[in-house]
């Protein structure tokens, strides 16, 4: 007979059945496929705010810093509540944290401020890091330890399934008024109107969602006590998980999820504009805001994949190999043009897919107990999607789109390098 042997001491939790482990596994799989798809949305608001607004790459590049900030703010307190309530209590807070930053979109709209937007991006965001950092170690431990590569891989394939679903609808329902009205050549009464029935637009995609992810947050509040609650006294001092840098394996890791995530959402958000260049496939905003689709998608694809290849090649290879791809893939894109140049960019998707979560656990090896606050940390990192986008933005403003994506490349030379260094198992001290 097969037993599931998990330990929950992080968390605070004990030993569930496998029958609920596996039940466990499906909630958190669909946590997964929300916070994906709530966060390549951003990829649609990116260029719909940068019209709205007249903004510079630079300027409409915010978004993302004011959705990835909130990672930074909110990762450690975020694994201290789970020591305090457990995952699934955690889970609900961080739930009901995204509705609210979706209903913030109603004044926002009413105000037709940009700054309003990033606020209720931001509280959003905070919701979002919430629920990322009570899946990742909580998928980890649900199931032996010598497939957790794969079980997480697994996860993000569900991430995925989110971001390739949301860009296309999103595209529909937030870009189709860009393919007719351009607001550079509006005025006066006319420019207000136009600017108060798109920012609606907006606030009813995400009050939509906000319904949504309430239902879903009361299914997962019924299962609240699923986990049986543990006597291990909570660390009290939020710093306590800095000293986890001091490990080298650890620290690289952190340091490389800053520089996928600063990519990757570089990359995603830059591409509605990219593939609307005449020198790339030169498509109308709703047609390149739905291509967007299969930059995620691609990174589904993979994510599906390499949770099989885990099983037989080593996981810092696999990594060394993808963003060493995902290099040769932008240098092909910025020195062509036509479809050569768009595909090939959209193509990186494929090769971002084992990157999170393989950077995660190859820097996660060893931490035992100190999984959650491990998780808190590396989360902390997701950070670079608030600093990478506006540099690549600033220099796309000083040069060309096709120029600036050398800053992501650079970002992928480091993510080959701990590939690299990482590429033997960690050995247990």
């Amino acid at each position: 007979m097969t037993t599931v042997e998990t330990t929950f001491n992080n968390a605070g939790t004990d030993n569930p059945a496998p029958p609920q482990a596996q039940r466990l596994s499906l909630y958190v799989f669909a946590l997964f496929f929300i916070f994906g798809g709530l966060t390549s949305l951003n990829d649609v608001l990116v260029p719909k705010l940068k019209d709205l607004f007249s903004l510079s790459y630079t300027e409409a590049m915010l978004v993302q810093s004011a959705f990835f900030f909130a990672y930074f703010v909110a990762s450690i307190p975020a694994g201290l509540l789970i020591s305090r309530i457990g995952y699934m209590k955690a889970a609900v807070v961080g739930l009901l944290t995204m509705a609210a930053g979706c209903l913030m979109f109603i004044p926002a709209t009413l105000s037709t401020l940009f700054p309003a937007f990033l606020g209720a991006l931001f509280i959003l965001a905070v919701g979002v890091t919430t629920v990322q950092v009570v899946a990742n170690p909580l998928l980890s431990l649900l199931g032996p330890g010598s497939t957790a590569h794969s079980r997480l891989t697994l996860g993000q394939g569900f991430n995925s399934l989110g971001t390739t679903v949301a860009p296309y609808i999103g595209a529909i329902l937030i870009l189709g008024a860009l393919n007719e009205v351009d607001p550079s050549t509006l005025s006066g009464a006319e420019l207000s109107a136009f600017l108060a029935h798109e920012a609606s637009v907006i606030s009813n995609t995400y009050v939509g969602i906000a319904l949504i992810i309430c239902l879903i947050a009361a299914i997962v509040w019924l299962q609240r006590n699923a986990l049986k609650s543990s006597k291990r006294p909570e660390r009290l001092n939020p710093f306590s998980a800095l000293d986890l840098l001091k490990q080298p394996r650890f620290a690289f890791g952190a340091a490389c999820i800053f520089l996928y995530v600063g990519a990757e959402v570089a990359i995603g958000s830059l591409l509605t504009d990219y593939l609307m260049l005449p020198t790339t496939l030169h498509l109308v905003a709703e047609e390149a805001g739905k291509h967007v689709a299969f930059y995620w998608g691609g990174a589904m694809v993979g994510r599906f994949v390499g949770a099989a290849l885990m099983r037989r090649y080593a996981p810092g290879k696999l990594l060394a190999f993808a963003a060493g791809t995902a290099i040769v893939l932008i240098s092909l894109s910025s020195l062509s043009t036509g479809s050569i140049s768009g595909w090939s960019l959209l193509a990186v998707g494929l090769f971002n897919s084992i990157m999170f979560p393989t950077i995660f656990s190859l820097a996660s090896e060893g931490l035992g107990e100190r999984a959650a606050e491990g998780s808190g940390l590396i989360c902390c990192a997701i950070v670079g999607g608030a600093i990478v986008p506006p540099l690549t933005g600033f220099a796309a403003d000083l040069s060309t789109l096709s120029l600036a994506l050398a800053v992501p490349a650079i970002c992928y030379a480091g993510i080959a390098s701990y590939g690299w260094y990482a590429r033997r198992p960690h050995l247990a001290s």
